[in-house]
């Protein structure tokens, strides 16, 4: 049993150097903003979506959830939805194409944990994911100093 908690604790220190990661860098709490907001990526901004069980005509109505799971506040969060349409008007300072994306929130700050919900109508959901986004962890640098 020993033996084996010896490979596994090797192996994990093997893939922390082969990552560029150090037991010190992970023990440091005093962390730069540089390195917070590397360590924000797409998989920071969670979307969810589910059917209200409303319609509008024939339409389900679908709730989506942009949440932000980043330690980091983010802001000009840009979703990725190709083909989307809806058939009752969604608010376009909560949603709307801009560019080949879509902007959440008119590009508002968001803080950490929080998140934003919109509903479309269509015969079916469409796929939704975190395209881009700017985080800000300056705050956070503020309150750990």
């Amino acid at each position: 049993m020993a033996f084996v908690l010896k490979l596994l604790l090797a192996v994990f220190l093997l893939r922390l150097l082969a990552t560029g990661m150090t037991v010190s860098s992970l023990l440091d709490t005093s962390s730069t903003s540089e390195h917070d907001d590397q360590s924000c990526d797409l998989a920071s901004i969670q979307v969810q979506q589910s059917n209200t069980g409303d319609k509008v005509g024939h339409d389900p109505v679908f709730e989506v959830e942009v949440k932000n799971l980043c330690r980091c506040s983010v802001a000009g969060v840009f979703l990725r939805s190709e083909g989307f349409a809806s058939s009752t008007a969604v608010d376009p300072e909560l949603f709307r194409r801009a560019g080949n994306d879509y902007l959440v929130d008119d590009g508002k700050s968001m803080q950490s944990a929080l998140s934003l919900k919109f509903r479309y109508a269509w015969d079916r959901a469409f796929k939704m994911s975190a395209a881009s986004f700017q985080a800000n962890c300056r705050s956070i640098n503020k309150e750990n100093h």
